[in-house]
């Protein structure tokens, strides 16, 4: 089976440090190539991978400012689909304007949908609905409208999580900073637990840090400490005595989440979107409603083994249950094909 992976181009692939969706692209591809698949991945020039490299932009443009988006995006698209008939499927990760290029090929295009930035895109993905395939990242985020072939949860490289049954004295908050992502509200919840809390991700909503962030700053309190690299990522996790992960909006997974569990560390978020897929209550972290509940679980964190949360990624949540998952999509696609 021969595999055309398309991946986004902001960031390489797989991300220096944040690029959620170029992360599960290579976690993907790289898994798929070990299962001894043939894939081509799609990605900028500086992308490493074992698969073979199709490029046309050299480097991903929220790293390079020269780079303009919607000219390379729409470059490095068309070139997968100008040669999209040497491929069995198209595995886009791209959101919806591949869409609009696969009536270019006869080759079955399946999308993976990570998300919806608003209602306002749902018009493309119902235009193609019965053209395409389409496949949720959770049960928790699917649009009424569209059919889906199946959910593929993410999966991580567990080699990448160490284990640590004897966390440090912090909290932790491990996202990008925007108002989606709660962070004034775990900062909320530390200065209530007078706990000490670690701030780590991307800047993406400026004014939010200066208004809800950066007043409440203070060393050896609650500490920014920027984007972090794999290595900065495992040490930081799995330090941590909780993950907060207090978010303001559906999630559609959280890959924070499960890296967290990885590394032995529980997780106490609001429930909301995919958390209650993620998260065994009680179990492996704690799902609650605001800071107060939040607090009153900080509070519970001894009850939970941490083994019991390293447990919860491996039975369900690992680069090979996420590349079965795919490969059964794959071969729903083909015989479907074979049946027309």
């Amino acid at each position: 089976m021969r595999i055309a992976m398309l991946s986004p181009i902001a960031w390489r692939t797989p991300p220096h440090h944040y690029g959620p969706w170029e992360n599960v692209v290579s976690l993907l591809t790289e898994g798929l190539v070990k299962y001894g698949v043939d894939v081509t991945l799609f990605a900028t020039g500086d992308s490493q991978t074992s698969a073979r490299l199709q490029s046309v932009c050299p480097q991903g443009y929220e790293e390079d400012k020269t780079i303009v988006p919607k000219v390379w995006e729409c470059l490095h698209i068309a070139n997968l689909f100008e040669q999209a008939d040497n491929f069995d499927i198209v595995h886009n990760h791209f959101d919806f304007l591949p869409l609009t290029y696969s009536a270019m090929t006869t080759t079955p295009v399946l999308t993976t949908i990570h998300g919806f930035s608003s209602p306002g895109i749902l018009p493309v993905y119902e235009k193609y609905n019965d053209k395409v395939f389409y496949a949720s990242i959770s049960d928790a985020d699917r649009a009424a409208s569209l059919h889906y072939i199946g959910t593929v949860r993410h999966g991580i490289n567990l080699e990448q999580f160490t284990f640590n049954p004897d966390p440090g004295d912090y909290l932790l908050f491990f996202g990008r900073i925007h108002p989606d992502k709660g962070t004034r509200d775990a900062i909320e919840i530390a200065r209530t637990c007078n706990i000490k809390l670690v701030i780590a991700g991307i800047i993406q909503d400026k004014n939010y840090f200066k208004r809800n962030v950066e007043p409440f700053l203070k060393a050896g309190r609650i500490e920014y400490i920027g984007s972090v690299g794999p290595a900065q990522r495992d040490e930081l996790l799995g330090n941590a005595l909780a993950l907060l992960h207090p978010i303001h909006f559906n999630e559609p997974f959280g890959l924070s989440v499960v890296e967290a569990l990885a590394c032995g560390t529980p997780v106490i978020a609001y429930n909301r979107g995919s958390m209650p897929e993620i998260i065994q209550h009680g179990h492996s972290g704690f799902l609650v409603d605001n800071i107060e509940g939040a607090c009153h679980a900080v509070e519970q964190l001894e009850q939970v083994s941490r083994l019991n949360c390293r447990n919860r990624v491996e039975q369900s949540f690992t680069v090979d249950h996420m590349v079965d998952g795919y490969m059964n999509l794959y071969n729903q696609i083909r015989d479907k094909k074979a049946c027309k």
